[in-house]
């Protein structure tokens, strides 16, 4: 039989440890959450998304494929979004995060407004990802950063739907949510809010 091993080349194969006998390892991970400088003793193995969640209370952003295809854990860390289900704690050590929970203040931040305007979301299960995301990728922008629909870089362009659409393609909507949430981030794109304003 092709691919069949001896019983004397298997017997001499080391033996696979389960994931289970390898003792974990924990250290301190001190972070910027939305502000707040936080701190927590987890297992170097844990996802960003799992220490934000389990280890900090902050549950805005969501488990979904956990593979880093649909994009409802998105976050941003030092401005640039992220998937946080793909994104080890420990490599994050003293950068400056912020989920949904931390976008706005005593008001709601001006791309929250526009998705509650454009009823941008449906379950809304996605909508804490496509925020931060959307935040992200309007700083990308406003720096010149293309895109592969990007007919002319340069930064102060305005940024048509299609690019929108593109630059956004990281992110799922289960619902199909997503004229409406191109409409929320064009209305915020064109009114010229600066980024400062924008990114938390």
């Amino acid at each position: 039989m092709v691919g069949a091993q001896s019983p004397e080349v298997a017997e001499e194969a080391p033996a696979v440890r389960a994931a289970e006998d390898i003792p974990a390892v924990h250290v301190d991970v001190a972070l910027n959450v939305n502000g707040e400088d936080r701190c927590a003793t987890v297992d170097t193995r844990l996802s960003l998304l799992d220490v934000l969640r389990e280890h900090l209370g902050l549950t805005g952003a969501k488990a979904g494929c956990e593979r880093g295809h649909c994009g409802c854990c998105t976050v941003l860390v030092n401005g640039r979004r992220v998937y946080s289900c793909l994104t080890l704690a420990v490599a994050c050590g003293g950068a400056r995060v912020v989920t949904v929970e931390g976008l706005g203040g005593p008001d709601l931040h001006p791309l929250q407004e526009a998705f509650i305007t454009r009823d941008a979301f449906q379950c809304g299960f996605c909508t804490p990802g496509q925020l931060c995301s959307a935040i992200g990728m309007l700083d990308e922008a406003a720096r010149g950063w293309p895109s592969s629909v990007t007919g002319r870089p340069g930064a102060g362009r305005p940024l048509s739907a299609p690019e929108i659409r593109e630059r956004m393609s990281g992110n799922l909507c289960r619902c199909g949510a997503y004229q409406n949430i191109v409409a929320a981030i064009r209305d915020v794109a064109i009114t010229d809010v600066a980024i400062a304003d924008v990114a938390p």
